[in-house]
C-alpha cells in the first residue's frame, strides 16, 4: 500500500478531479490522501478520501463574491490570483503541505501548489504533476485563445513566432511575480528553477498527466517530455431524497429542458445571466432548468413562470443527457461532463482557460459559442435557436460522447500514478 499525497487548490473544478483519482486509487488497495483548503474538509470526507487542511482557506480572504469578482477580472484577475492569493501565503502553504506529505511515497500537484514540488526535491520524493486543462501547456504548436487577448490568436496564421513572443513575455512578467517563491527556495537552500513555476516550473522531469479528454487537444512537439493524456477524471456529488425526487419529477413533466449550468465560480459573478436565460426560454417557448449554485439569487428563489425551475446543484451526469441543449462557461469540469452528455451545447465564457476550451468544443462540431460581451436574451435565444434547428450539432455530440464513453480519465490516472510510483 502506497500513501499518495494529491494537492490541489481552487474551485470544485479544481477539487472534484483528484477526488475521483483518490477513489481509484482507493480501489487499488492505495491510501490516497487530498490536500486543501478547510472548506472542502466535508466534500472529500464524505467520498471516503482521507483529507487535511491547507491554509490560509476561502474564508481569510474575506466576502467569496467580491473574492471571485476580482478573480473573474479578465485583466488583473491572474495577477491577483498570483500575487495577492497565491505568493503571499507561500509558508503557510509549505507547511501545511510538508506535514501532509510525511509518510508519502509519492506526491501528485495541481498548476497552483507551487510549493509541493520543492517538498518534492527536498525530501527527494517521486512527483508527478497534473493540468487540468489544455491551456496550461501553452504550445505554440496548437496556440490558446488566451481571455482577454482573443485578437491575439488571429496571429497564429503567422506561425509559431509571434506565439514563442508572447510566452517568452509571459514568462519574463511570471518572473516577477514569483519573487517570494525564490526567497523561499534560497531559505530552503534549493538551487534556481528551471523556470516560472506557473509555466515551465509546474512540470516534473518523470511523469505529467493531462487531466483532460483527448478530443480537445493532440500531442505537440513543445509539450512538457513525459506528458500523458488521461482523459478527465469525473466526480459528482450527490442529492438527498427530496431533491432527487423533485428534480425526477421536473425532468419527467414535459419535454426536455434547456439546462443552463455556470459551474461552481461563475454563479458568484453571474449578472443578470440567469435573467437572462428564463427569458430567452420563454421566447423559444421552451422549458429550462437553471443550476445557479448555492447562493440562487433572490428574484429566481421568489418565483419563475411555468416549466422553468431554479435548484442550487444538481449533479450533472444525471441532467445533462436529459437536457435539450446544455448551456454552460466551459470550465473544465462541466465541459467534461458536457462532452459525455450526448447533448449540443451552447457556451458563454467568461475568464481563464474558458474561451480557450469553448473554442475547442466548437471544432469538434457540437458547441456555439457566444462571447460574454455579446450576451443578450435576444442572442441567447438566437443562438439556442441556431443550435437546436441544425441536426449537426446533436450528431457531433452524440458522437463524441460515444468515443467517450470508454475514457475513464480517473482510472488511466490512477494506473500512471501506480506505474510510477512502482518504478
Amino acid at each position: 500500500m502506497r500513501r499518495i499525497l494529491l494537492a490541489t487548490i481552487g474551485s470544485l473544478g479544481d477539487l472534484h478531479p483528484y477526488i475521483a483519482i483518490a477513489q481509484a486509487l482507493a480501489r487499488r488497495g492505495q491510501q490516497p490522501l487530498i490536500a486543501t483548503a478547510p472548506e472542502y474538509r466535508a466534500e472529500v470526507e464524505r467520498e471516503g478520501v482521507a483529507f487535511f487542511p491547507v491554509g490560509p482557506g476561502f474564508a481569510h480572504f474575506g466576502d467569496y463574491r467580491a473574492l471571485m469578482e476580482k478573480l473573474f477580472d479578465v485583466r488583473r484577475g491572474t495577477e491577483f490570483l498570483v500575487r495577492e492569493i497565491v505568493m503571499p501565503h507561500l509558508r503557510t502553504s509549505y507547511t501545511d503541505l510538508a506535514k501532509a506529505a510525511e509518510g508519502a511515497d509519492l506526491l501528485v500537484s495541481h498548476p497552483l501548489t507551487v510549493v509541493l514540488p520543492l517538498i518534492a526535491e527536498l525530501r527527494k520524493l517521486p512527483w508527478a504533476a497534473t493540468v487540468l486543462s489544455p491551456l496550461s501547456l501553452m504550445s505554440a504548436y496548437d496556440p490558446p485563445l488566451i481571455a482577454g487577448v482573443e485578437w491575439l490568436h488571429r496571429l497564429r496564421r503567422l506561425g509559431r513566432a509571434p506565439y514563442r513572443l508572447v510566452f517568452a513575455l509571459l514568462k519574463l512578467v511570471s518572473r516577477r511575480w514569483e519573487a517570494p517563491l525564490r526567497e523561499l527556495r534560497r531559505e530552503l537552500g534549493l538551487p534556481p528553477a528551471r523556470g516560472p513555476a506557473l509555466l515551465d516550473g509546474q512540470f516534473s522531469a518523470r511523469l505529467n498527466l493531462a487531466l483532460f479528454d483527448p478530443h480537445l487537444a493532440a500531442p505537440q512537439p513543445d509539450w512538457p517530455a513525459n506528458l500523458r493524456i488521461t482523459g478527465a477524471p469525473l466526480h459528482d456529488g450527490a442529492l438527498g431524497d427530496d431533491e432527487r425526487r423533485a428534480l425526477g419529477a421536473f425532468l419527467a413533466d414535459g419535454e426536455p429542458p434547456l439546462v443552463f449550468a455556470l459551474g461552481s465560480s461563475a454563479v458568484w459573478v453571474a449578472g443578470d445571466f440567469w435573467n437572462l436565460a428564463v427569458e430567452a426560454a420563454q421566447r423559444l417557448r421552451r422549458r429550462a432548468l437553471l443550476v445557479t449554485g448555492r447562493d440562487t439569487p433572490p428574484r429566481l428563489a421568489a418565483g419563475l413562470p411555468a416549466g422553468i425551475r431554479a435548484v442550487p446543484y444538481v449533479p450533472y451526469s444525471q441532467v445533462f443527457p436529459r437536457a435539450l441543449a446544455v448551456i454552460h462557461q466551459a470550465g473544465i469540469g462541466t465541459l467534461s461532463q458536457a462532452l459525455r452528455s450526448g447533448r449540443p451545447q451552447l457556451i458563454v465564457p467568461f475568464a481563464f482557460d474558458q474561451p480557450d476550451n469553448a473554442r475547442r468544443a466548437a471544432a469538434l462540431g457540437l458547441a456555439r459559442v457566444l462571447p460574454l460581451k455579446n450576451l443578450g436574451a435576444r442572442s441567447l435565444a438566437d443562438e439556442l435557436g441556431a443550435l437546436l434547428e441544425s441536426a449537426s450539432y446533436a450528431e457531433g455530440a452524440a458522437r463524441i460522447a460515444r468515443e467517450l464513453a470508454t475514457v475513464n480519465g480517473a482510472e488511466r490516472a490512477a494506473d500512471a500514478l501506480l506505474t510510477y510510483g512502482s518504478g
